[in-house]
């Protein structure tokens, strides 16, 4: 069994057939996804709790998780309201997961202090809640001034001593960074990029990686691994990420799967038999 540790399933390219997309994530071996609350903004935060709400329970198809958050280029709507809300998502049972959160200075967007600003008022939201973070960072470069380095000094400061850790999501960076992430206690989540033939700096990563620091996922609906790249991504193919992380680490497809599970249900104190009904 494989979990799909990071999905945006309530996305608007699914509203025709999300049900069937579930389902063939469940024929495939996927017996989890985790999907992922930011929506377009703060205000469609709660869509992937009500979608675990609908769906969980139903026969042959994937558990579901919800996460909740407010992404980097949300973050000037950040308030008292948005904070309330993500409080009263987070103390909900099935919401295991506070995120995807962090820095994005590649993009044009939330000015870079705005975004530190609002990662750490929801770091102390999570932490009220004893969850578990989801780390969305990109960068231009590298320095003093990067994302990377501000997330890392952001981390130390407010969020290490929780001990809670968090997931490292579509892993991006350099093995300096990865090691970083997993001696403060993260999982490192590596997406469909990593199978694109330009990506041979993120496989030299993968393949140095501890098998107990390991996720796998898809982004979808973007990122779909080859040889379906350019296509709408879902669940299903993260079987195609894991074969792949699989060979980099020189280990069968059946141990990722095996592992990250493990790994998965550590991370967000769930049962063993974290996909199964």
């Amino acid at each position: 069994m494989l979990i799909d540790s990071h999905a945006h399933i309530d996305s608007p390219r699914y509203a025709d057939d999300r049900a069937a997309m579930l389902a063939r994530a469940r024929e495939a071996g996927v017996g989890a996804v985790l999907a992922i609350g930011i929506g377009d903004s703060p205000a469609q935060m709660h869509q992937a709790l009500d979608l675990c709400r609908k769906f969980n329970g139903k026969p042959n198809l994937p558990r579901l998780y919800a996460s909740a958050g407010v992404y980097p280029h949300n973050t000037p709507e950040i308030g008292d309201a948005v904070l309330a809300r993500l409080d009263a998502l987070l103390a909900e049972p099935e919401t295991i997961a506070c995120g995807e959160i962090g820095l994005d200075y590649y993009h044009e967007g939330a000015a870079h202090d705005v975004q530190r600003a609002g990662l750490v008022k929801q770091l102390e939201v999570a932490a009220a809640h004893k969850r578990p973070i989801l780390i969305h960072c990109r960068d231009k470069g590298d320095g003093p001034g990067s994302a990377w380095n501000h997330l890392f000094l952001t981390l130390d400061t407010y969020w290490r001593h929780t001990g809670l850790g968090g997931v490292m999501h579509c892993f991006g960076a350099g093995w300096d960074e990865a090691k970083r992430a997993l001696d403060m206690g993260f999982l490192v989540s590596f997406a469909g990029n990593v199978t694109y033939p330009k990506a041979q700096q993120l496989r030299d990563v993968a393949s140095q990686m501890p098998l107990d620091g390991l996720l796998v996922e898809t982004d979808a609906p973007w990122l779909a691994p080859e040889p379906n790249r350019g296509k709408r991504n879902e669940p299903a193919w993260v079987t195609e990420t894991a074969r792949v992380v699989a060979g980099l680490l020189g280990v069968e497809p059946e141990e990722i799967a095996a592992t990250t599970t493990k790994n998965f249900a550590r991370l967000f104190h769930l049962q063993a038999d974290v996909g199964n009904w």
